[in-house]
């Protein structure tokens, strides 16, 4: 019984910590946190736009197929597949440089 009681009594005591409260994040940690949601956001957008553009090309393609055969298909109007852009934060692309010529003498 004894037993019992000293294990019940341990359980307790362990799931107290297991509700302890977090300490709120850092300013670092929320601007961390920030960041990788805006590039999971970015990330979805552009499989979406991916997406997009894979189904007009399968939609085309079935209008071309269905054309040859003879048979009159009326697409489905869709909005345009609207491109996400650069990733936020990410730096723009440098110029390329060209190499400099050599000095005449």
């Amino acid at each position: 019984m004894n037993k019992i009681a000293l294990v019940s009594a341990l359980m307790l005591a362990v799931s107290g910590a297991a509700f302890a409260k977090l300490p709120p994040p850092s300013e670092e940690a929320k601007a961390k946190a920030a960041e990788a949601k805006a590039k999971a956001d970015h990330g979805n957008k552009v499989a979406a736009y991916k997406l997009c553009l894979s189904m007009n090309n399968v939609a085309e393609k079935h209008i071309k197929e269905q054309k040859a055969k003879g048979k009159t298909v009326k697409p489905t109007d869709t909005p345009a597949c609207q491109d996400p852009g650069a990733a936020p934060g990410a730096a723009p692309a440098a110029p390329a440089k060209t190499a400099a010529a050599p000095a005449k003498k």
